[in-house]
């Protein structure tokens, strides 16, 4: 069965496809955990609770929800520079011939409408496709890799152009990685949803006006390829993010960076949208 899966309030929570939510440990009778970190350790369960909420009382709607990053606190968080080849031409940069990949720490992860605390005047947007890895494993084969993926959600890789490029080479890691540089949500959606779980539009529009628009079977790198590079260096865990990159559009290229009010709708084709309001610290 599929299943589209949430934090709420710090609980694991299985929604509908109206926006009803329900507590998956009170459904699954306590056995699925309330902690969403526990929780995505029982894939299989989820799988088997999200059949029986067809016939349970939802506990609350989405809308009116505290919806918190659903994967709150993975072990590690990975992200992939330069893989849409627009995105590499605006950025005048050489297109990689391996992945490029960099790290956002996971203390940067926000919820999908919490607000990003601007860190300077050279803040930027990055709407991303990211995985969640389901089954762990090293040396994963590309034809492997989809079974290793537990579902998918929608994130923002918020970046600070002027500290990711302070250093020489440029240290992307604390760039991408103050307080609420990494909203993730609302949901992830099990790949078995998806007819085609590596062709899905992502878009951004910042205060309603649309900046990217492009789908995800453009990367340069897939979901596969990644998942068997990054399993051939370190064994992937349960739970890991895998931010696969932002297509052509970003603030950079037009010098149109994040302001105080400015509102990032980020939306992923069958996941949903992340609404995320900027403003200045304090």
């Amino acid at each position: 069965m599929t299943f589209r899966f949430a934090n709420v309030e710090g609980r694991s929570a299985l929604v509908d496809a109206h926006g009803g939510w329900f507590d998956a440990s009170r459904v699954s009778g306590g056995v699925v955990s309330p902690d969403p970190m526990e929780a995505w350790l029982q894939l299989d369960d989820l799988h088997l609770t999200a059949g029986a909420i067809a016939t349970s009382e939802a506990d609350g709607h989405v809308r009116d929800a505290d919806l918190r990053p659903p994967i709150p606190v993975p072990r590690s968080v990975f992200a992939v520079g330069l893989n849409y080849r627009s995105h590499a031409e605006e950025a005048d940069m050489e297109l990689p011939q391996t992945p490029l990949i960099f790290t956002k720490f996971p203390s940067c992860l926000a919820g999908p409408n919490d607000p990003v605390i601007l860190g300077g005047s050279t803040d930027d947007y990055e709407a991303e496709l990211v995985v969640v890895i389901g089954r762990g494993g090293r040396d994963i084969t590309p034809g492997q890799a989809w079974d290793h993926v537990g579902g998918l959600t929608a994130g923002q890789d918020i970046s600070d152009r002027r500290l990711q490029f302070a250093a020489k080479p440029p240290h992307f890691d604390l760039g991408k990685s103050r307080d609420t540089y990494g909203p993730i949500g609302p949901v992830v959606v099990s790949t078995d949803s998806f007819p085609t779980p590596g062709d899905l539009l992502i878009t951004c529009e910042v205060n309603g006006e649309r900046r990217q628009d492009d789908r995800t079977s453009n990367l340069v790198f897939d979901i596969p390829a990644l998942i068997s590079y990054l399993s051939g260096i370190l064994t992937l865990s349960p739970g890991d993010l895998i931010f696969t990159g932002t297509p052509e559009g970003v603030g950079a290229a037009s010098l149109r960076f994040l302001v105080d009010g400015d509102v990032i709708s980020t939306t992923v084709e069958g996941i949903g949208t992340l609404t995320n309001r900027c403003r200045n610290p304090g």
